[in-house]
């Protein structure tokens, strides 16, 4: 008994120093891109290093008189938004189709849409390239959208299926012989109990769409479509006294992760319940 009570006090402190570890790796990376964007750029390199600098704002004043920095904020909030709530949009119906109004060759073209997941980006960007340019869509924030969108769909699709097969068909029966149509039984019955599984899928295109950087680099020449994620490998090949402007790419930096850690704090119980609700049926 006495080797066992050990052996399970060790086991507890190996997961604590595992905990501490992890919380230790995550956190570290980006205090300390936190505290360079706000530390003086001639400070950056002190030895011994300052681990809790005086704050300033300058870094962030540099940036946005240094770049048309709010052309493009406005253009990744168009850009995120755009793609997510279309995708979601676009899904749910999609998925709603799938699993209530199965048709010989559904089962494959839902498998075809999960492999089209397999698709590495780079792959696309050609045929997409000449999609865009046939429809003047190149350099153009709709254009991103369309192409975002059609990159989520499939993964939110293929999510949704399963919470859509998990409300209860009763239900909408009901409503049925009560004489309501298809689009009052989506908006009055499926939408309520799906509202944690369409919460979470909002929130992770949302972040996908903010931090994706292949299609604005590619689709975008001019801060007429650009978005921020493009504007930090600008920033990054600008020279200065001590190299890289790393002051500059750490505001910009802090500038990227703040909104994805807002959207995750505020939808974090959604989030959690939806990702549950899939787990158990």
């Amino acid at each position: 008994m006495r080797n066992r009570g050990l052996k399970k006090r060790l086991n507890t402190i190996f997961l604590y120093l595992l905990v501490v570890v992890f919380v230790f790796i995550s956190i570290v990376p980006f205090y300390w891109i936190t505290a360079s964007s706000f530390t003086e750029p001639t400070k950056l390199f002190s030895i011994p290093p300052n681990y809790f600098p005086r704050p300033t704002l300058q870094n962030f004043v540099n940036l946005i008189n240094q770049l048309p920095f709010r052309s493009y904020l406005r253009n990744s909030v168009l850009f995120a938004l755009g793609s997510t709530i279309l995708t979601v949009a676009l899904s749910f119906l999609a998925a709603y189709g799938f699993a209530r109004y199965p048709v010989p060759g559904s089962g494959l073209l839902l498998l075809g849409l999960v492999l089209s997941m397999a698709l590495p980006e780079i792959t696309t960007v050609v045929p997409l390239f000449r999609v865009l340019r046939n429809l003047n869509l190149i350099n153009t924030i709709r254009g991103l959208i369309v192409v975002m969108s059609s990159v989520l769909l499939p993964f939110t699709v293929w999510t949704l299926v399963a919470f859509v097969q998990r409300v209860p068909f009763e239900m909408e029966e009901a409503a049925i012989v009560d004489g309501t149509n298809l689009m009052q039984r989506l908006w009055f019955i499926v939408l309520p109990v799906m509202k944690p599984a369409l919460a979470t899928m909002l929130a992770i295109n949302f972040i996908n769409s903010w931090n994706n950087l292949i299609y604005p680099l590619v689709f975008s020449s001019t801060s007429r479509a650009k978005t921020l994620s493009v504007a930090i490998t600008e920033v990054f090949q600008a020279r200065t006294p001590y190299g890289r402007p790393w002051e500059l790419i750490s505001a910009l930096g802090v500038t990227m992760v703040v909104p994805a850690v807002i959207i995750v704090l505020i939808s974090q119980k959604a989030i959690v319940s939806g990702l549950t609700r899939g787990a158990i049926k």
